[in-house]
């Protein structure tokens, strides 16, 4: 049953009938697979771009088994959700979750209502491709006595699962999950940043390279397919991905749910689509997102009392070569991916995992105080207000960098660990990046180019102005994502998975 949504007001840009719009702005901001929108591509764009697509994988068929993570790469996540003006939430209702204070190895720990989700990674010489495809401090924020825990589980049979995760040039992360009887197998962003679920569909339009470069859902081959065929579409600057909805079995980890929504697309827009690795897009968001309502993977799991807590948490590598390149728990949190204690922070506004933001700073002095900022595991860079970024920018003591196409700066190499302390106040506590760590290496016909990990984008009132928090943030920062309470967690992750 979808749930009852609250009214959200007008999308910030005009959609056309049976479309959700997405402003422009923020599909720029996908340094993951969206294509700039309303713009070309720059020439060492495409060669880049070209290079990566060296690298793609031939697509298997919609019933065969996923490559191997070796083979695998991705372009991240995608933005399906648009900046709307969603409704303040309601008071966050509180969750009470029995604590394990006893260490376990992380496998073991894997118990029941703890589901975690594997991503992969791959090589650094391709990151380009992904980029342009694309309050309160508490002892843990899950403790309960004042114990934190390794691995949450609430009482009873709900548990938790885990999801590895592949990792894309440190600018995507996407991992498997499994639709219909026999079970096909495809490869998704799990994204913060929009709340459906959709992979390409075996009945794909035309000439349409995205599509058939993927893995496809057949639903002739499900015996658990349940026909739909309600219009799906959400806009992008460069066409729509439009499809139909359908219900199947879907499996995410450990977990199964029956009869499940979801969207086949048969278009896909832009040279981007054909190039990723991913196919399809797992939106984690708050239901409002959700184009047509349709009840997201992660609500129906709450629902259905799989889950040991309503929540979910990321730990993402920054080392190219390391498998896995990242994970996603489901139900739970484990405390082996990260150090010291979790910083609470309450949501703001339910649609997007959005909070209040203190301060940017760089080099321990302030640019800009009070804003608002969310977190988007879709979105591979720091996105923020054009004017403001450029304060950033040029306390950076890079005033004459010019955003090239897409918006990105490129700075010469040998600054890549010259650069400010860039830091972002969060619920009184301050999160730091150093510029070896918010500057992106890529390599193009043997030569090394440099980028900032930072991006201009407005969002316009009254949802903006909007800092996004992309991978660049939280590849360094474990974070946690907590529906029962209505706020997140961040805390430094590990550089390496036990």
């Amino acid at each position: 049953m979808v749930p009852k949504v609250a009214a959200r007001e007008e999308p910030l840009l005009p959609a056309s009938e049976g479309y959700v719009e997405y402003p422009a702005a923020r599909r720029q901001a996908l340094p993951r697979w969206i294509t700039v929108a309303g713009a070309g591509m720059g020439v060492a764009t495409l060669l880049l771009l070209i290079s990566a697509a060296s690298q793609h994988s031939a697509p298997t068929s919609s019933s065969s088994v996923m490559p191997s993570a070796a083979a695998a790469g991705a372009a991240s996540g995608a933005v399906l959700s648009g900046v709307l003006d969603l409704p303040a939430q309601q008071q966050p209702q509180t969750h009470l979750l029995a604590a394990q204070s006893a260490r376990e190895e992380p496998a073991a720990a894997r118990k029941k209502g703890v589901h975690a989700v594997r991503l992969s990674k791959v090589e650094r010489t391709a990151r380009q491709h992904a980029l342009e495809l694309n309050d309160e401090t508490s002892q843990g924020l899950f403790a309960l006595g004042g114990a934190t825990t390794n691995l949450i589980a609430a009482d009873g049979d709900a548990g938790t699962a885990t999801v590895e995760l592949k990792d894309f040039q440190d600018a995507q992360y996407y991992g498997e999950i499994s639709i219909g009887t026999p079970p096909q197998t495809f490869s998704v962003v799990f994204d913060t940043g929009s709340a459906n679920l959709w992979v390409p569909s075996s009945r794909c339009k035309g000439f349409n390279l995205a599509c058939f470069l993927h893995r496809r859902y057949a639903s002739d081959k499900s015996d658990t397919f349940v026909r739909d065929g309600t219009p799906f579409a959400i806009k992008y600057g460069s066409g729509s991905m439009s499809g139909f909805i359908s219900h199947d079995k879907i499996s995410v980890g450990s977990l199964t749910l029956k009869n499940a929504s979801f969207a086949e697309a048969v278009t896909e827009p832009g040279a981007a689509f054909v190039l990723s690795k991913f196919d399809g897009i797992l939106g984690l968001a708050y239901p409002s997102l959700s184009v047509h309502c349709l009840t997201p993977v992660m609500q129906e799991l709450i629902k259905q009392g799989q889950l040991a807590a309503p929540l979910f948490s990321f730990w993402m590598s920054k080392d190219p070569k390391q498998t896995p390149g990242g994970m996603l728990f489901l139900g739970g949190v484990d405390d082996s991916y990260y150090t010291g204690d979790l910083h609470c922070l309450p949501i703001t506004r339910k649609g997007y995992w959005q909070f209040d933001l203190d301060a940017v700073s760089v080099g321990g002095s302030d640019v800009l105080t009070k804003g608002s900022a969310i977190a988007d595991t879709g979105t591979s860079l720091i996105v923020g207000p054009t004017e403001q970024l450029k304060k950033v920018i040029g306390k950076l003591g890079l005033a004459d960098a010019q955003a090239g196409m897409g918006g990105q700066y490129s700075i010469p190499c040998d600054k890549k660990g010259e650069l400010p302390t860039l830091s972002f106040t969060l619920g009184g506590k301050t999160f730091s990046l150093e510029s070896a760590e918010y500057v992106l290496e890529m390599e193009l016909l043997g030569k090394k180019m440099c980028t900032l990990g930072l991006m201009p984008m407005d969002v316009p009132k009254p949802a903006g102005p909007l800092w996004i928090l992309g991978d660049v943030f939280l590849s360094k920062y474990f974070s946690v994502y907590d529906f029962g309470n209505d706020r997140v967690g961040f805390a430094e992750a590990v550089a390496t998975a036990p």
